[in-house]
C-alpha cells in the first residue's frame, strides 16, 4: 500500500540552508520573551480571505493551513505525507482509494468523515467571484465513491498518477458548518471550523488573523498557545517590526537587506530555493488589447503582441542576469521554463533567452515596428520579492529597444482582481506548482481555458494551442514517471518558443527570526506556525 513515505515521488529541491545571523539587539527582546507561548508572525504576501476555496493564492493557503487540513500534506521540500488520509493506493488504472484518518474531529467536536470530502468537492466550483479557483485540483476526478465513513474512492476518466498530490492542494471543509456558506461567512468566522492545529479567534482584513491552539488536533503537539499572523506588506516596516521585537518572524526578506542582517547576532536568517517562477503574461488574443498603442499613441489595427517575433524581442530585451544580480542580490536563478533545475519535469536542454537588445531591435523591425510602439506594463507592488523594482527595470530595458513602456503597479489584491477580468495586456505574475510537477503551471497558465475541465484558470495570456493541450492530456494519463517526464519535456519544447508567457526567474525564499527560534524554510514559500519552534523544543 502506498502512503506519504512510499509514494515514489522525487525529492524536489535541496533542504533549506541556514545563513548565519545576527542583528543589533532589538529593543523589544524583553517583550518577545514576555510573550512566552504567543508567536507573532509578519508576512509580506497579502492574504485576501479566510475562505480556503476563494483564491488559489499562496498567502491564503498558508493562513488556511493553520485552521484546516488536507488529505495529503507536503513537507518543506514538497514531499507528500499522510494527513487526513492515512494511506492511499490505486485499485484500478482509473481509481484511487483513500483510507481516512479515524478519530479526527472538527473544532466543535463533530467527527470528520468521507461525506465532508464529498461536500468539499461539491463546493469548490460554486464559490462566487473567485479570482483563481481550485478546480484544477477537483476537475480530474470524475466521480467520488464513498465506500464507508472512512474510505473514499476517486474515479478518473483516464489513468492519473497525480491524484494523491492533487489532494495536497485541496483544503477540506465541514458540510455541517459550510453548507450554504458564502466567503463572507468564512471571513466572519461563522463557517471557519476546521480540523487543523489552530482555531480562528479573529480576522481583521488587510491586517491580521489571530489563532488559538487546538489541543485536540490529531497531529503533533504545538508549542504556541496563541499565534498572531500579521500582514505587513511594506518591506521596511516588516523589518522594523522584527528589529523592534514587535514580531518574532518575518518572511519575504528583501534581498538587499540580507547582508546587513547576516552581520548581526540577534536574528537568524534561513533560506530555501523556491518553486515559484516569476513571469510575464501577454495578451495573445485581442487586437484591441487595452494597453498597447503605436509609437505616437495612435490606435493599432493589430496588436503587436500577437506576433511571435515581437514576443521574442521583448524577451531578448530583458537582462535576466542583471535582474538576478542587481535587484535580487543573487537570490534567484534566471528562468526559461516553468520549474527550476532539479524539479521533476524541468528540461535541462531549454535555456533562458540571452540578453540581446540588438537582436530585439532587428526582430521588431522585421515585424513591422521599426519605431517600436507604446505599452503599459502592469504588476503588483507588494506580492513578490522586489516586484515593483523588477517591473521598473523591465520597463527601462524595453524603452531602450524602442518599446516605450509605462509602469503601472498597484497593491496585489487590486492587481489580481483586475487581471482576472483581463484588464491588462501584459503584466508580472508568479506561479509555482501544487503537485511538484509542471502540470500545475501548464494546466493553469497556458492550457486552453475550459472551466469544466479546470483548465486555464489563471491563463491571463488568453493563450490556446490544441497541440499543447493534447500533450498535456497525454502526460496526465501516463503513470510511469520517466515516460511522463518525457512528455512534459515534449510539451515544454513545443510551447515555449511561442512565448505563451515570458519566464524571468525562480525566487529564493528568505525568512528572518529572533534568536532562539527554529524556522523550517519551505520551497513553497508558506510561513507556518507549525514549523516554527523554540530551539530547545
Amino acid at each position: 500500500m502506498r502512503n506519504g513515505a512510499g509514494i515514489g515521488r522525487r525529492t524536489l529541491l535541496a533542504a533549506g540552508s541556514a545563513l548565519a545571523a545576527p542583528v543589533l539587539a532589538p529593543s523589544g527582546t524583553a517583550r518577545a520573551q514576555q510573550r512566552g507561548d504567543t508567536l507573532t508572525i509578519a508576512v509580506g504576501g497579502a492574504f485576501s480571505s479566510m475562505d480556503p476555496h476563494f483564491h488559489a493564492l499562496t498567502p491564503n493557503g498558508a493562513v488556511a493551513q493553520h485552521i484546516f487540513d488536507r488529505l495529503v500534506h507536503h513537507d518543506e521540500n514538497f514531499r507528500p505525507y499522510p494527513a487526513l488520509a492515512e494511506s492511499w493506493r490505486p485499485v484500478t488504472e482509473t481509481t484511487w482509494e483513500f483510507k481516512l484518518r479515524r478519530g479526527v474531529n472538527w473544532h466543535d467536536g463533530s467527527p470528520f468523515t468521507a461525506d465532508d470530502v464529498v461536500f468539499t468537492f461539491e463546493r469548490v466550483p460554486q464559490v462566487r467571484n473567485s479570482p483563481s479557483n481550485f478546480t484544477i485540483y477537483t476537475r480530474p476526478i470524475q466521480r467520488l465513491e464513498v465506500v464507508d465513513s472512512h474510505t473514499i474512492r476517486m474515479h478518473t476518466a483516464a489513468p492519473n498518477p497525480l491524484v494523491p498530490t492533487l489532494m495536497g492542494g485541496l483544503t477540506l471543509i465541514s458540510r455541517k458548518h459550510a453548507q450554504g456558506a458564502e466567503t463572507a461567512d468564512f471571513n466572519s468566522g461563522k463557517a471557519t471550523v476546521g480540523t487543523g492545529p489552530y482555531r480562528m479567534v479573529s480576522y481583521m482584513p488587510g491586517d491580521r488573523v489571530v489563532f488559538e491552539r487546538n489541543d485536540a488536533w490529531w497531529g503533533p503537539a504545538q508549542p504556541w498557545r496563541r499565534v498572531v499572523y500579521r500582514m505587513i506588506t511594506n518591506e521596511a516596516t516588516r523589518i522594523a517590526a522584527l528589529s523592534a521585537g514587535d514580531v518574532d518572524v518575518i518572511d519575504s526578506v528583501p534581498t538587499r537587506d540580507v547582508g546587513a542582517l547576516q552581520s548581526n547576532n540577534r536574528l537568524t536568517i534561513v533560506s530555501q530555493a523556491g518553486l515559484r517562477n516569476i513571469y510575464l503574461f501577454l495578451d495573445h488574443q485581442r487586437d484591441d488589447t487595452p494597453d498597447v498603442s503605436g509609437p505616437n499613441g495612435e490606435k493599432l489595427e493589430r496588436s503587436p503582441l500577437k506576433d511571435v517575433r515581437v514576443r521574442r524581442a521583448l524577451s531578448l530585451a530583458i537582462n535576466r542576469e542583471g535582474i538576478v544580480q542587481q535587484i535580487m542580490s543573487g537570490f534567484a536563478a534566471p528562468s526559461g521554463q516553468f520549474l527550476s533545475r532539479g524539479v521533476f519535469g524541468h528540461d535541462p536542454s531549454i535555456q533562458h533567452d540571452p540578453y540581446d537588445p540588438e537582436a530585439a531591435k532587428r526582430l521588431l523591425t522585421e515585424a513591422g515596428y521599426p519605431n517600436g510602439f507604446r505599452i503599459k506594463l502592469s504588476g503588483p507592488n507588494d506580492r513578490y520579492v522586489n516586484d515593483e523594482r523588477i517591473v521598473q527595470a523591465i520597463a527601462q530595458m524595453w524603452s531602450r529597444v524602442g518599446v516605450r513602456t509605462e509602469v503601472n503597479v498597484m497593491p496585489s489584491n487590486v492587481f489580481f482582481a483586475r487581471s482576472a477580468r483581463n484588464e491588462f495586456s501584459i503584466g508580472l505574475l508568479g506561479w509555482g506548482t501544487g503537485t511538484g510537477e509542471p502540470d500545475s503551471p501548464m494546466s493553469a497558465l497556458i492550457a486552453t481555458a475550459n472551466r469544466d475541465r479546470g483548465r486555464g484558470v489563471a491563463n491571463r495570456s488568453l493563450y490556446s494551442n490544441p497541440a499543447f493541450d493534447a500533450l498535456l492530456d497525454r502526460a496526465l494519463a501516463t503513470i510511469d514517471d520517466a515516460a511522463r517526464e518525457k512528455v512534459y519535456h515534449e510539451a515544454t519544447r513545443l510551447v515555449m518558443p511561442d512565448y505563451p508567457i515570458i519566464p524571468l526567474h525562480h525566487q529564493v525564499n528568505i525568512w528572518a527570526s529572533r534568536r532562539g527560534l527554529r524556522v523550517t524554510p519551505r520551497n513553497d514559500e508558506r510561513t507556518l506556525a507549525m514549523e516554527i519552534a523554540p530551539v530547545n523544543a
